[in-house]
């Protein structure tokens, strides 16, 4: 199986009605076990619109085999037993390789976001980071200006950005935005 420089695990949760506070504390418990595992880089929750019951939770790793680490662990399996009697659906999860899951719905009745849309949230969270980035490595190191090796910490810092902080925010907030004809 091939590697990848980062995976992601997708999993969503339908809740049965009235479960969504002790599915939040369910959560408070999982998370930092998750965060725990090696490989882990982050996660995001997205909670649903008002009226729904979806919840989807994104966790990176750094490798495949560190993710399957976490979803095949003894560990893992038995708080998903402990949450199972609130879901209407069980544990759905999805593995993905590549960045486009962040405009990918999780439900496959779900129109995917017009590609316009996905190209201005992208442009909306890259143009302040490219712009905001170089500003700040370049007064914290002066020294490195106009380096191959400043430009490679700006790049990093910029994605870095982009994936663990910016768009999950920016899709969480222009959610409704996005799924409108």
């Amino acid at each position: 199986m091939p590697q990848h420089s980062h995976v992601t695990l997708v999993i969503t949760h339908t809740l049965l009605a009235g479960q969504a506070e002790r599915y939040e504390q369910w959560l408070g418990k999982i998370m930092p076990v998750a965060a725990d595992f090696p490989g882990h880089l982050g996660a995001n929750v997205i909670r649903p619109s008002a009226g729904q019951d979806l919840w989807t939770v994104i966790i990176r790793f750094d490798s495949l085999d560190h993710l399957y680490a976490w979803t095949q662990s003894d560990t893992r399996n038995q708080l998903v037993k402990e949450i199972e009697p609130l879901l209407a659906e069980g544990d759905k999860t999805e593995v993905r390789t590549d960045a486009a899951f962040w405009f990918t719905p999780p439900e496959p009745h779900v129109r995917k976001p017009k590609s316009w849309k996905q190209f201005l949230l992208t442009l909306l969270v890259i143009f302040p980071s490219t712009n905001i980035v170089p500003l700040v490595t370049g007064l914290l190191l002066p020294g490195l200006k106009g380096t191959l090796l400043l430009h490679f910490i700006n790049d990093a810092c910029v994605v870095a950005l982009v994936v663990w902080l910016w768009m999950p925010i920016v899709t969480r907030l222009f959610a409704g935005w996005l799924k409108k004809a």
